[in-house]
């Protein structure tokens, strides 16, 4: 079966990898602006499985054609492309799956279900990280509940090395790490959505392999499964960790307006703040011969046959040395890869839109991780 994968950057590139040890796909199209520089672990497929195209996805006409003979589409280009790519992929009648990242947008994509429908195909929004992998395992430990009292998720990528002021290095969009330091972010409290300050109620978090982590809130993790449990668990948080310090650094940064998006005059000249700060940030926090990982952990605390119960999913992966794939493409990328497979293979169903929490059987998700290294481990209390 034939494969698209729309965007050749880091998860997009990790994503193409994984399609193409899979024995049932037999071509992987890799689409984006310019295909010219592709990481070292694409090169032994060039010219055999793998098909880099130049594709601009603001091209309606030239996308459509792209999507047309696909089994599926994978994407991996900015959030604010998805719906445009969910229709097109409609259209062209192939399964759709792609990175989500903004609650927003997923709505919007919800009201295609229809169109889906009549089409035959899957759409599912949120297939990374987070959102994605934790929101699955949020709802694996919620099916195994008979009522449930708390949902907790903390996730990061982190350093293996940390090096101050920040102990943190860039693993996906500094753009994007900074949206989510500087949006507000939701949660569940008694039953109800609230909505708190990002990189506020930091709390201590300890890894066995890793030690004394911080969590905070931050925009964006829980997205829609916040939304179809308001009322009926009443608490659901999710929050980001990074090493000790970390939040209290960036709060001062953002209090002092140097993340602000409004346009200022410096000496004459317009600028934005947060886009001097990335310019500043940006050199000093790339370490191109970093090592990452990424830490993960799920609580779902309720009851099972009248008795409290505790369903605790962690994970600490680390950058592979064999193939330098950094943890956060594995985890991302890897897991837009396995959706987009299991809707090929015609194991998702019924036809429609769906979140990943809402359709993904979450037993079967976890051994198609776990094939790739990525091993989660669940202990019950």
């Amino acid at each position: 079966m034939k494969m698209l994968v729309l965007g050749a950057g880091l998860q997009g590139s990790a994503c193409a990898y994984d399609l193409l040890h899979h024995p049932e796909v037999s071509e992987v199209l890799l689409a984006d602006k310019a295909v010219d520089h592709l990481p070292s672990f694409l090169a032994p497929f060039v010219g055999g499985k793998l098909k880099p195209m130049t594709l601009d996805v603001t091209d309606a006409t030239a996308t459509q054609q792209a999507m047309h003979g696909v089994k599926a589409v994978m994407c991996a280009v900015p959030y604010y492309f998805n719906v445009r790519m969910t229709e097109a992929a409609i259209a062209a009648g192939a399964h759709f799956c792609d990175l989500g990242g903004n609650t927003e947008i997923v709505f919007q994509q919800k009201t295609l279900d229809g169109q889906a429908r009549a089409a035959g195909v899957t759409v599912i929004p949120d297939c990374g990280l987070a959102p994605g992998m934790v929101n699955i395992l949020a709802q694996l430990g919620i099916s195994r509940c008979d009522t449930v009292q708390s949902v907790q998720i903390f996730v990061g990528g982190l350093p293996q090395r940390p090096e101050p002021p920040l102990n943190y290095q860039v693993v996906y969009s500094l753009e994007g790490v900074l949206d989510y330091y500087t949006t507000l972010s939701w949660v569940i409290r008694d039953g109800k959505r609230h909505q708190v300050k990002a990189l506020s109620e930091r709390e201590p978090v300890l890894f066995s392999q890793l030690g004394e982590l911080e969590a905070f809130h931050t925009a964006g993790g829980l997205s829609t499964i916040g939304f179809r449990y308001e009322g009926k668990i009443p608490t659901m948080e999710y929050k980001t960790l990074r090493y000790p310090g970390h939040a209290h650094i960036m709060e001062a940064v953002r209090e002092l307006g140097l993340l602000d998006l409004g346009v200022i005059d410096v000496k004459g000249t317009k600028v934005v703040p947060r886009d001097v700060a990335i310019a500043c940030m940006a050199p000093r926090l790339n370490k191109p011969d970093g090592r990452d990982l990424v830490a993960m952990r799920v609580i779902v605390s309720g009851a099972k046959a009248g008795k409290p119960v505790t369903h605790t999913f962690e994970m600490v992966d680390r950058f592979d040395e064999k193939t330098h794939i950094t943890s956060m493409e594995r985890t991302t990328g890897f897991s837009l890869a396995i959706t987009g497979l299991m809707q090929a293979l015609g194991r998702i169903s019924p036809a429609g839109v769906h979140t990943s929490d809402e359709c993904m059987p979450g037993e079967a998700y976890v051994a198609e991780l776990a094939k790739r290294g990525i091993n989660i481990s669940e202990s019950v209390s």
